[in-house]
């Protein structure tokens, strides 16, 4: 079962499209956009993970959608901001296996609440739809602003689960991970 569309008042999360390639590959190339992610990617790099990404889209009924504004009422004319959605981790950790959810959207459009916005529609999905019992979410701990939307989202966070991610190299100041977890309980009382 493929992936549906996902809406929110100001957002479509989708599958994605030829045409996201191009602002795909500019965001993931900005420096800022990935300083707490793996290094900037080529453009060549930067559409095999959009065709991977779709893929899991058709395969699964859950992935990484990409999010256009479909309220226009700031003016803008970019389709593709991002993306935001599901994952399994493939490495082992204490809470692994597991279901994440992350996001990234580019920088112009930080700061106006999509990733929240898009991250809500996500969570109703996972525990609505999919009826997942938990999803968790990580960053590094210097990624305040992830931390802000997984606290805005209601996520909780046990410093005693922090932990060193297990592709990173020790020595790398983004290692050391905070990890938030929802419940299902937790998201029907919000």
């Amino acid at each position: 079962m493929a992936a549906p569309e996902l809406r929110s008042s100001r957002l479509l999360l989708r599958h994605w499209r030829p045409e996201d390639r191009e602002p795909f590959a500019a965001m993931s190339a900005d420096p800022q956009v990935m300083e707490h992610e793996s290094p900037t990617l080529s453009s060549d790099r930067s559409d095999l993970l959009a065709e991977v990404i779709q893929l899991g889209l058709e395969e699964r009924d859950y992935g990484f959608w990409a999010v256009e504004i479909c309220d226009d009422a700031r003016g803008d004319k970019t389709s593709f901001i991002g993306f935001v959605g599901l994952s399994v981790p493939v490495w082992e950790a204490s809470f692994t296996p597991c279901v994440e959810i992350g996001w990234r959207l580019s920088r112009a459009h930080w700061g106006f609440g999509y990733a929240t916005e898009a991250a809500t529609q996500v969570l109703e999905y996972a525990f609505n739809v999919l009826r997942l019992s938990e999803v968790l979410s990580f960053t590094s701990l210097s990624n305040s602003r992830s931390m802000a939307v997984m606290h805005r989202l209601g996520m909780t966070r046990d410093e005693n689960e922090d932990f060193d991610h297990p592709n990173l190299d020790l020595n790398e100041s983004s290692c050391r991970h905070a990890l938030f977890r929802m419940s299902d309980q937790r998201w029907t009382a919000r």
